[in-house]
C-alpha cells in the first residue's frame, strides 16, 4: 500500500479540533494559510497524524476520526514516527516538508484530551517545516523523497 492524506485539516484557534476541508495551502516556511498553528516563528509549522494512531484510539471505543487530534495532515501508510528529524517528505504534486520534530510535550491536558479522552499526538504525531508550497488535497501521495 503506498502513503497517503486521508484528511486535510483546519482550525483557527490553537488547541481544538481541527475541521477536515477539501484542500489546504501550505506556503514555504510559515504552514497552512488560515491555520492557527502556521507561523514562520517556529519549526511546527504543519503536523502529520497517521489514521492507524487515530484507529487505535478508535479500538479503545473512542469516537474520534481524522482533525480530532489537531493533526494538519492525516496520513495513512506511513510510519510518521520513524521518520527521523531531518527527512524530506513530498505531498502531492508540489509541496515538499522536512521532519522537524516528533512528537511533543503536553505539559497541560489539553482540551483535545478532555474531547477525546486521550490524546496521541503527543507520541504518534509529526510536525514538518514546510520547503517548497503548493496545494495537499485528501487522496494525494506522499513519499519520503531522496532530496
Amino acid at each position: 500500500m503506498s502513503a497517503k492524506v486521508i484528511s486535510v485539516n483546519v482550525s483557527d484557534k490553537k488547541g481544538v479540533r481541527k475541521k477536515p476541508t477539501e484542500e489546504v495551502v501550505l506556503r514555504i516556511e510559515f504552514g497552512i494559510e488560515g491555520d492557527a498553528h502556521a507561523s514562520s516563528q517556529w519549526h511546527r509549522q504543519v503536523s502529520l497524524l497517521a489514521v492507524e494512531s487515530i484507529n487505535k484510539m478508535r479500538d479503545k471505543g473512542l469516537d474520534v476520526k481524522p482533525g480530532d487530534f489537531a493533526e494538519n495532515i492525516t496520513t495513512e501508510g506511513i510510519d510518521l514516527v520513524s521518520l527521523p528529524c531531518g527527512t524530506k517528505i513530498e505531498i502531492g504534486d508540489s509541496v515538499v516538508g522536512e521532519v522537524s520534530q516528533i512528537g511533543k510535550v503536553c505539559h497541560n491536558r489539553c482540551a483535545i484530551y478532555y474531547q477525546a479522552g486521550d490524546c496521541v499526538m503527543p507520541k504518534e504525531g509529526i510536525f514538518i517545516k514546510v520547503l517548497r508550497g503548493g496545494k495537499v488535497r485528501k487522496g494525494d501521495a506522499i513519499k519520503v523523497s531522496s532530496t
